[in-house]
């Protein structure tokens, strides 16, 4: 080949003639090589590619995601029986033997503990007690009886399974996924702070703190409830008395001053006197 013809040369094929070697040679103005066609992709057009066969769904896939997840399901209902029948200490171990599988089966099922208590944890509020609060909260009653039956549902539910619940709470640590209890948390106190938010507009008052009195009633009420599950130094009817008297008295104070912080703070506050 003469140098005029190296110059008129496509570059492309001169790259591919000093990659392939001496021993390509010119026929009939084409490379002796299969490789030029699928090289040189300019060669063929978009249009002219066969298109691309869907993807078939894989059946088995499909069907081994719903049997894992209603396994799950199984597990986590053995796990509840478990730890009704045998206590807040079990050990994986103890739970498999009480659902009578192998604790290897437990681990192809759940990632580790957490991901077991995690499950537990959801079920317990999702079945249990988030129904019985949102029951009492969305009644139609007076406002204190509102508070009353809110903070019975909460104590009476966990008093009625005190295993389960100090299972997912001995279970939860720094070490522990804590979204379901965040979770659960969050979730009781967004809807305090839309039924007390509704309430005072109702009555003209300032409810711009809604949010926050929820989050404190709702935090003060859960950690006084697991204060007492852990060691029951009174009983339920009492508690719950005690944890009424508290947020009642917390709800007449926002209301005397309308909601608003700048009335609160520019009343006097002494300790009023018993009354009779």
């Amino acid at each position: 080949m003469s140098a005029h013809d190296s110059r008129v040369l496509p570059r492309a094929r001169r790259a591919r003639l000093k990659l392939a070697g001496p021993d390509h040679r010119l026929r009939g103005g084409a490379l002796n090589s299969t490789e030029e066609v699928a090289d040189d992709d300019t060669s063929v057009s978009d249009s002219a590619k066969p298109a691309a066969k869907p993807a078939k769904q894989d059946g088995r896939k499909k069907r081994w995601h719903e049997h894992k997840i209603a396994r799950r399901e199984e597990l986590v209902d053995g796990t509840i029986a478990a730890i009704r029948a045998r206590g807040s200490n079990l050990g994986m171990d103890e739970i498999a033997g009480e659902i009578g599988v192998s604790k290897t089966v437990l681990y192809r099922y759940f990632a580790d503990k957490s991901d077991l208590t995690n499950a537990t944890m959801r079920r317990f509020v999702e079945t249990i007690l988030a129904p019985r609060i949102y029951l009492a909260i969305g009644s139609q009653v007076e406002e204190y009886d509102l508070v009353h039956s809110a903070i019975a549902a909460y104590v009476e539910t966990v008093a009625a399974d005190p295993e389960l619940y100090l299972y997912v709470m001995n279970n939860t640590s720094v070490n522990t996924n804590n979204d379901v209890v965040a979770d659960s948390e969050r979730m009781f106190a967004e809807v305090v702070a839309t039924v007390l938010g509704e309430r005072m507009r109702q009555w003209q008052m300032d409810s711009g703190g809604s949010v926050p009195w929820a989050y404190s009633i709702v935090g003060g009420i859960q950690l006084a409830t697991h204060w007492w599950i852990s060691n029951k130094s009174m009983s339920a009817e009492d508690l719950i008395d005690y944890l009424t008297m508290m947020t009642w008295s917390a709800v007449e104070g926002v209301a005397r001053a309308g909601g608003s912080p700048s009335r609160f703070k520019a009343r006097p506050h002494p300790i009023p006197a018993v009354e009779d």
